[in-house]
């Protein structure tokens, strides 16, 4: 059996990854290999020789994630599933956070500032306008900030304060869609790594601070009660998801933990900005979970059809998803 690394410009996450995992295997005297993947081409559905695919750069290389949909063809696990992947935006993830339960900042998606390329004004007729802002503006609120509705690493991310302030910075995006959320004024803000949907690793993070201060030093615990709501609020989402890899934030405030940010299917696990406890706890469960879905056996679709394909990932044990369901259904009463 085989486990194959599928990485972009990062060292320490994938490497250590890779150790562990051959390191776990000779112990347990398990016949599977960890390595990093080697492509020249690709032929269209060509069986996968790996058994197991852990994807940390598709997101910026369409030519791996073609490689990854293909592999899945064959019954190749990946993490994460790349046509779930390729199907998700950040807008989309609140809607659907704030549809079972998990409290979310207020959020309106935007029109485009600048027409999309090759599209005109006429390509833009079903949209209103003048756009009613001041509707925008008294449902969101000041402080909200303005970012991009699918993308990540905090590019194109403004903080607005007033009206001024939103339209020049508006002007800016160009041909981003855009959306402006309410600004979380928080006393504590978490950042947690989520694991096989099941395994969640709490830190304190402090987004304010310059890149590689983020993290707190000595990862102080929150209140067990605190911890708990956290806790379930990651499972939720990510079972919603069907991540098996990801990073939830949460701003909190009135004691209310808001999620502000959970669609990282490849987030930051480099050894230099994570400090060294989280980074051995990513790579501790991440191997884990790699030694564990490397046994199963290859499960080609029997179907070829897009929810086939969305729910081709293994889910947790029955006893698991039966949890979770219950308490989407108390968080969904909660809400309502």
């Amino acid at each position: 059996m085989k486990v194959g690394i599928l990485r972009g410009e990062e060292n320490s996450f994938p490497e250590a990854l890779i150790e562990r995992i051959n390191q776990k295997s000779a112990e347990r005297k398990l016949e599977i290999a960890a390595e990093f993947i080697k492509i020249e081409t690709v032929q269209m559905a060509e069986p996968c020789e790996y058994d197991l695919i852990i994807d940390r750069i598709s997101h910026d290389v369409p030519f791996y994630r073609a490689f990854l949909k293909n592999a899945a063809l064959d019954g190749t696990q990946i993490i994460n599933n790349p046509f779930w992947w390729s199907a998700d935006d950040k807008f989309f993830n609140y809607a659907l956070a704030h549809k079972i339960g998990v409290p979310i900042p207020k959020t309106v998606m935007l029109p485009h500032n600048a027409h999309p390329p090759s599209t005109s004004s006429q390509s833009m007729r079903n949209l209103v306008y003048p756009i009613n802002w001041y509707k925008v503006f008294n449902y969101v609120g000041f402080p909200s900030f303005l970012k991009p509705h699918a993308g990540g690493g905090w590019k194109h991310v403004y903080k607005i304060h007033n009206e001024e302030e939103f339209f020049h910075c508006y002007n800016q995006t160009g041909t981003l869609c855009m959306v402006l959320q309410e600004g979380i004024e928080f006393t504590e803000y978490y950042r947690c790594y989520t694991v096989g949907r099941k395994h969640v690793h709490i830190m304190r993070y402090d987004p304010k601070q310059a890149f590689y201060s983020q993290y707190v030093p000595g990862n102080p615990p929150p209140e067990p009660e605190m911890s708990a709501k956290i806790k379930e609020y990651c499972l939720l989402i990510n079972n919603a998801l069907g991540y098996d890899l990801n990073t939830c934030e949460f701003a909190v405030r009135d004691g209310i933990p808001y999620a502000i940010d959970f669609g990282n299917p490849a987030p930051d696990c480099d050894a230099k900005s994570v400090t060294p406890e989280n980074f051995a706890w990513i790579v501790e469960h991440m191997s884990e979970l790699a030694l564990e879905r490397a046994q199963l056996p290859k499960q080609p679709p029997a179907e070829y059809a897009w929810s086939q394909f969305l729910g081709s990932a293994p889910s947790p044990a029955l006893d698991e998803k039966k949890s979770v369901r219950k308490t989407t259904r108390r968080a969904s009463k909660k809400s309502e």
